[in-house]
């Protein structure tokens, strides 16, 4: 889809090369009046859904370590003291400053160019090994049909197929990523429909099931850890403000009906088999597969098996999207080398970002599921930080700025509603020290990863003190 952009003259002034200030102040969005092809909400709610859930594939592991009881718990209670605290926060900033780039625009705003570009980072390498999951998923699935993919490297040249496919999808346009999410939202659904609405008819019917043996040891706290990720990333969607219609209006609401609707898909279907008495132990990563067999027979098997494949192509696919919008926000800025601004003549795709972050995707393929998770959930917890402390900050610096939504209870509620998911937080850093990477702790391994983004951009600094170039005006959408 073409990219909203401001055809003003104060924004041609902006887009001139600018030095890079402690204290940036992005102009507000002037919404562009020509007729161009933007995201509605019902889009945004699907593209949205795809960037944090993909639906319940992903989420056996949790059961497994909890049982069903503590895991709907955590299921329910997790998006309450994680989500919807997030949720608030992306409504509050994505209304008040709708830029390209998202979070990092609101960090940069908020705390200067050092933390924008932090916040950047963070993001960035904790996509590196967030966008190893879902080829590793794809191929797991793909593997329940077809187990002729598990022989010699024959998965991971399916996963690098699927990295290669999403760039070219997103090279081709945000509105074909936005509509392709929407159709692959009922896809995935349908055969999770047909779970909730069988296993009434089967009442304890799967009791004495002779089950495939797992080779989980997931626990409860890694339950716990496979939970919040399978509910992380509702920042995401904010890198591609200047892409939706009435962002201020749109973002809010997108924000809670998404919050919503992945819940449900995570709850009702492990409720539904809990009635038929599966074990919880027969649960782990792509299980969903064989379970569906027990229930409905070979057609629904085959239903969930398309499913999770349809469910792992579009996270990744959407998530393409709204990581290559940070390279090239920060091009704009003059943080980058303006290459990273280049867009596709036609789509208007930061074509350059995506290339190559798909390089830095590819190179991860094939890293263990549980590892991947630890580490993820490690460095997207302080870039999420900083966003709540650009909440708080920009109440108390810019109190006058037009907030279209706001996080309830004042000054107070903006610094209170981060409390929360730091406190969550804080699981991922106790687990984070059991996992090995490299002979070092995960945690080690985080906190090293942490201090090259200061590193960066201290190289950064050092050989473009006034910042990069950026590009001697911004582009225009395609009509």
């Amino acid at each position: 889809m073409s990219r909203l952009r401001r055809k003003t003259s104060k924004l041609a002034t902006a887009s001139a090369p600018r030095q890079q200030t402690e204290n940036p102040q992005p102009l507000a969005v002037v919404p562009n009046r020509k007729k161009f092809v933007r995201l509605t909400l019902w889009p945004l709610v699907a593209a949205t859904f795809f960037m944090v859930s993909g639906g319940t594939y992903g989420t056996e592991d949790i059961v497994h370590g909890a049982g069903y009881g503590r895991a709907i718990l955590i299921l329910l209670l997790t998006p309450l003291l994680w989500s919807l605290p997030t949720a608030f926060m992306i409504g509050e900033l994505s209304s008040a400053l709708p830029y390209e780039g998202g979070y990092y625009a609101w960090v940069r705003r908020a705390m200067g160019n050092f933390w924008g570009f932090q916040e950047a980072w963070l993001s960035l390498v904790a996509s590196i090994f967030d966008m190893a999951i879902y080829p590793t998923l794809f191929v797991a699935y793909l593997t329940r049909m077809f187990p002729w993919f598990q022989e010699g490297n024959r998965g991971w040249w399916v996963a690098l197929a699927v990295v290669i496919a999403c760039a070219v999808l997103n090279i081709a346009g945000v509105k074909v990523v936005s509509l392709t999410s929407l159709w692959l939202f009922f896809a995935l659904s349908a055969p999770f429909v047909a779970i909730v609405l069988l296993a009434p008819f089967k009442m304890g019917a799967l009791a004495n099931a002779v089950t495939k043996p797992t080779t989980s040891t997931v626990d409860i706290l890694g339950g716990l850890l496979i939970c919040m990720w399978n509910y992380m990333g509702w920042d995401n969607a904010s890198t591609i403000a200047t892409e939706v219609e009435r962002p201020q209006r749109t973002y809010p609401r997108a924000m809670l009906v998404a919050v919503a609707i992945v819940a449900l898909s995570y709850v009702l279907p492990f409720a539904a088999m809990w009635m038929t008495g599966l074990k919880a132990t027969a649960w782990e990563t792509g299980s969903w597969a064989d379970i569906a067999g027990l229930l409905g027979g070979p057609l629904l098997r085959i239903g969930v098996v398309l499913g999770g494949i349809i469910s792992a192509f579009g996270m990744f696919n959407a998530l393409v999207m709204s990581y290559s919008r940070l390279p090239l926000a920060m091009a704009q800025d003059g943080m980058l080398p303006g290459i990273f601004a280049k867009l596709q003549k036609k789509s208007r795709a930061p074509w350059v970002a995506i290339i190559a972050l798909a390089m830095g995707w590819a190179m991860c393929l094939g890293l263990g599921f549980a590892r991947l998770v630890t580490l993820d959930i490690l460095l997207y917890g302080f870039s999420l930080m900083l966003e709540f402390i650009a909440l708080a900050v920009l109440r108390f610096r810019e109190p006058e700025l037009a907030r279209p939504f706001r996080v309830p209870g004042g000054l107070f509620g903006a610094i209170a509603i981060g409390i929360p998911p730091m406190l969550l937080l804080g699981f991922s850093i106790i687990r984070s020290e059991h996992e090995q990477v490299w002979n070092m702790s995960s945690f080690e391994f985080g906190m090293i990863l942490i201090a090259a983004g200061f590193l960066a951009y201290a190289v950064n600094h050092l050989l473009k003190p006034h910042g990069w170039a950026p590009a001697e005006q911004k582009p225009e959408p395609a009509a």
